[in-house]
């Protein structure tokens, strides 16, 4: 089971996070299910891909279940599949949104602010503790959201905000109660499609900065600093 419910509307791709028994945590699959679902989108005439939680959050992040078993080689595997997530995420030729509600962390958090709209529900909260084990992943994307002094202390401090701080911030672009969201998503589709498809793409080339080489470079670099388990092990255990 991948953990991804892929559904269609018209020129809407709609993707539901679906690990309720992990808090959608990020797991092999579920990375390689949406990978799969954003490819497939950008030649099927997709003009809004829209992230959904199926559980009682967005996402919990990396799934840390069997890092403990893993090789350090297999842990930097599964963090670039996650970064080239991201990537394709930031860089979709089609609009974005991302749904989120309850707690949220790490790389489930990197993905909701990869996408172009983002609607948190009352009483969301977002949490990016990566650096507190010496992982750098998506740090220039979350500046370009929000401004590179409030990306260092946010990452600094590995604090969690609220939805009305992340709002402030432009972390999220709304708070909204899931009743409201069907609404959004038929506006952001209607949205989406006021411009051809080609002059859409020509937009975002022209205003989306493209870090990826360097974005990956920093993640390999943080994850292949000798004694990254031991690290994650400690991280945990301090809960």
């Amino acid at each position: 089971m991948s953990g991804l419910r892929a559904e269609r509307d018209g020129p809407v791709a709609r993707l539901t996070l679906d690990r309720p028994d992990k808090a959608n945590a990020l797991d092999d699959a579920l990375v390689e299910a949406l990978l799969a679902a954003v490819a497939t989108a950008a030649h099927d005439g997709t003009r809004l891909l829209a992230l959904f939680p199926g559980a009682k959050n967005f996402s919990a992040g990396f799934d840390f279940s069997d890092a403990a078993a893993a090789t350090d080689g297999e842990l930097l595997r599964r963090f670039v599949r996650i970064e080239q997530l991201l990537q394709v995420v930031w860089h979709a030729p089609f609009a974005t949104i991302a749904f989120a509600h309850g707690r949220n962390f790490g790389a489930g958090a990197d993905l909701f602010v990869a996408c172009d709209v983002r609607v948190a529900a009352p009483g969301t909260t977002f949490r990016m503790p990566g650096l507190r084990f010496g992982l750098q992943l998506g740090t220039r994307r979350l500046a370009q959201r929000i401004g590179n002094d409030a990306a260092r202390t946010l990452l600094a401090d590995s604090s969690t905000i609220d939805a009305d701080r992340a709002v402030a911030l432009r972390f999220a672009t709304r708070i909204a109660a899931p009743s409201e969201w069907a609404g959004l998503l038929a506006m952001e589709r209607d949205r989406a499609q006021a411009l051809t498809a080609e002059a859409a793409m020509r937009l975002r080339a022209a205003t989306v900065t493209d870090t990826r080489a360097s974005d990956m470079a920093d993640l390999v670099a943080s994850v292949t600093v000798p004694g990254l388990k031991a690290r994650i092990a400690a991280y945990r255990s301090a809960g």
